[in-house]
């Protein structure tokens, strides 16, 4: 049976249809999916796990969060970019994360990548965020995978030494820290309900623990 692209929860807001299939991605879609975010740390994190996601499911990486931020430092680059091949055999063996070896180098390498930077990662990925829409997408059909603005992103990105920034990837970034507004028209979530809720679309800051 086809998802329904919208769903009405025992709360009495309608969501994102993916966003009603398991409480994790519940508290992920109400949270943060599309809200805007700037901090440098959740921003290299959520670079590195869109990364890890390319080839499975987004609830595969929520779940498995915990471990990431643990294995990682956090995801400070710093610490991250201080890594060595010991750290990788290390974590090619924990079965709590993905053990992906080239997804593993990618998130060391990204981190070296970042602090070379001659601007700030926030500066860098928001650079890239295309003009707000004027209205919601209507269905999942009307939201792509792959963007002008998203290529661009993924070419610079690659240029700069970062890995597994494919064009799709860097739409999925995207998605996840605001910079597009998918939310489809009738979410509680979407700017265009939030508008006549006078409100904005989520919390500002990530929640750093899974529901």
């Amino acid at each position: 049976m086809p998802r329904p692209e919208l769903v009405t929860g025992d709360d009495g807001l309608t969501r994102c249809g993916w966003g009603a299939s398991d409480p994790e991605y519940r508290r992920y879609h109400d949270e943060e999916w599309g809200t805007p975010q700037h901090d440098p740390v959740r921003l290299f994190e959520k670079l590195c796990l869109e990364g890890f996601q390319a080839g499975l499911s987004w609830i595969t990486i929520l779940r498995r969060r915990p471990a990431f931020r643990e294995v990682f430092h956090g995801f400070e680059p710093a610490r991250v970019a201080a890594m060595t091949d010991e750290d990788v055999m290390r974590l090619l063996d924990d079965a709590r994360i993905i053990r992906h070896r080239g997804k593993i180098e990618a998130t060391i390498a990204n981190a070296r990548a970042t602090l070379a930077l001659d601007l700030t990662l926030d500066e860098l990925l928001w650079s890239f965020a295309p003009p707000a829409r004027t209205a919601a997408p209507a269905s999942f059909a009307d939201v792509p995978a792959v963007t002008p603005e998203s290529t661009a992103m993924s070419k610079d990105l690659r240029a700069r030494g970062f890995r597994f920034v494919g064009p799709t990837t860097m739409y999925a970034l995207m998605q996840a820290c605001g910079m597009v507004d998918d939310h489809l028209a009738g979410c509680f979530r979407s700017a265009s309900a939030s508008r006549l809720l006078g409100s904005t679309p989520g919390p500002e800051a990530e929640a750093t623990t899974l529901a």
